[in-house]
């Protein structure tokens, strides 16, 4: 029976460089990931631009080039699944992890192809497998989409976008400017602050024209085949017509998953329990990495800032 030094699950830019991490220490590791490398990447829209520029983005000290000052999806593709063939990192690609489980020392990982025996586990998930719910009527119709990639399917079609987060406005933008029309439904009273800055001005001004509606202060109450029924900031109950709604209301760590294997979940954010020197968990050698630290709160973590948590996870198991 081979035991691993570590098993990684999640073949995201977190994953890969705890990998890179792991190799450079002489440890052994594998990692397991359900879709293919930079997954969660690879299911953003075709056309997105990242906040950061490359060299913010960069894992292993390998260097990110990249033409423009902000890189898109397409060029961060190229990137981290090019580090994983060059670096030959040991992968197993569309297996699903499906329980992890300790046995004295050693963990025991069943996936949907196998099961794997490892001393330290790293769970670096992401949090885009999980779709934020409305939890309204309708909100299962075939024309809801919690995932958005482009714009041509919605050519002259009545679209609205739930949201006013960077997903949100890239939706509202991209599709209205292939000739949809576009009605956001916003919660909040403006635009969220955390807008990329180049972008925040372009959906102010088109709401601000009129070329794309905007209901502020606002809800989504109920999804029919042909129309939405809302409530307005005055709370006044309208129904427009509709062919498509993009709900960009966001995604979640799968906490099922993380709870069923050990892990405490804290407050209403449901905040994993970690050492934050060591990112190691409630379960001795079970580790974190990446956005699925932050719980709910999805934008505490993103690629620039938990790059780290490779080496504070490496040295931890050094350590012992």
């Amino acid at each position: 029976m081979e035991i691993l030094d570590i098993l990684i699950i999640g073949a995201g830019p977190i994953g890969l460089n705890c990998a890179l991490e792991a190799r450079k220490n002489n440890l052994s590791y594998l990692i397991i990931e359900k879709g293919t490398i930079v997954n969660s990447l690879y299911n953003y829209p075709l056309y997105m631009k990242f906040f950061s520029t490359a060299d913010k983005l960069e894992i292993a000290e390998i260097p990110f080039i990249s033409a423009a000052t902000k890189p898109g999806r397409q060029e961060a593709l190229e990137y981290y699944q090019g580090i994983t063939r060059q670096k030959n990192i040991n992968i197993n690609l569309y297996e699903r992890v499906i329980n992890v489980s300790k046995n004295q020392e050693i963990f025991s990982v069943e996936t949907s192809k196998s099961k794997y025996f490892a001393k330290n586990v790293i769970i670096a998930t992401g949090f885009y497998d999980i779709p934020n719910l409305m939890n309204i009527p309708g909100e299962d119709l075939w024309k809801v989409k919690h995932y958005y990639t482009e714009p041509y399917p919605y050519a002259k079609q009545k679209i609205v976008v739930v949201g006013s987060s960077n997903s949100s406005v890239d939706a509202a933008l991209e599709t209205y400017r292939k000739g949809a029309e576009v009605t956001m439904i916003i919660r909040h009273s403006e635009i969220s602050k955390s807008v990329k800055y180049w972008v925040k001005p372009d959906i102010e001004n088109r709401i601000s024209e009129g070329s794309i509606k905007a209901h502020f202060n606002s809800e989504l109450l109920e999804i029919k085949e042909n129309s939405v029924i809302f409530k307005d900031e005055n709370g006044k109950i309208n129904e427009i017509e509709n062919d498509f709604v993009l709900a960009m209301t966001g995604y979640l760590p799968d906490f099922d998953f993380l709870k069923n294997s050990g892990i405490e979940l804290q407050g209403d954010c449901l905040n994993p329990l970690y050492h934050p020197e060591t990112m190691e968990t409630n379960v001795p050698n079970l580790y974190l990495a990446g956005v699925v630290c932050g719980g709910k709160d999805t934008h505490l973590w993103f690629i620039e800032n938990s790059r780290i948590h490779a080496e504070m996870i490496i040295q931890s198991i050094l350590s012992k």
